[in-house]
């Protein structure tokens, strides 16, 4: 499979229909190898409009919705970058000029990605979503849903600093960007999405009598 020639294709067909304009991140998507951060034998898979296996469930977030968040981050070269179970979204901010951790907290989706981030310039910790592993990050985005707002992710924020990520409660999503400035937090919703919601990040349910 002519992998780079399938790269063209996505950003044609998927990325620039969508309003993605933003030419360094049309770039970034010309140049990671998306199949890289795919399961063993999915890589035929990486630019479909599917949301493409990694391991344990774990599945990389549509390339368009990527487009779409990394473009409302407003992302500039020389800021830092936190991607919260975002593989393929940590290499597109590397490949424009950001200072990127990838965060993962399934040792066996490292495995798979692993390669693929060192290669791309990405740091890459091991540890879980509820927790980000540091602070003082100018951005923070997620290729999964979480079901109620990340309020340890926005901790995670510098005065300035947004975060993309889509909330979901039940078979619909929003993805929405928060900004933190001094006096709290803004909150804008951005497009309709719906990728698998992380478990770490949704409340036990409660019961009432």
């Amino acid at each position: 499979m002519d992998f780079a020639a399938a790269r063209k294709v996505m950003v044609d067909s998927q990325v620039r229909v969508n309003d993605v304009t933003d030419r360094a991140l049309q770039a970034a998507l010309l140049a990671v190898p998306r199949e890289r951060f795919c399961a063993p034998g999915r890589a035929f898979t990486a630019y479909g409009e599917v949301e493409v296996e990694i391991a344990n469930g774990r599945r990389l977030m549509q390339a368009r919705e990527v487009a779409k968040l990394v473009q409302a981050l407003d992302a500039r070269e020389g800021e830092t970058a936190l991607a919260i179970a975002a593989p393929y979204a940590a290499a597109v901010l590397a490949r424009m000029g950001l200072k990127v951790t990838a965060q993962e907290a399934d040792p066996a989706v490292m495995d798979v990605i692993g390669s693929a981030l060192a290669d791309e310039g990405v740091a890459a910790v091991v540890e879980p979503f509820t927790k980000p592993a540091c602070e003082g990050f100018d951005l923070i985005l997620s290729e999964a849903a979480v079901a109620i707002r990340p309020d340890a992710w926005l901790a995670a924020l510098r005065i300035g600093g947004r975060l993309a990520v889509v909330e979901r409660d039940g078979p619909n999503g929003r993805a929405v960007l928060y900004v933190k400035g001094q006096g709290g937090l803004s909150r804008r919703e951005l497009f309709d999405a719906a990728p698998p919601v992380l478990a770490e990040m949704t409340p036990a349910p409660v019961f009432a009598l």
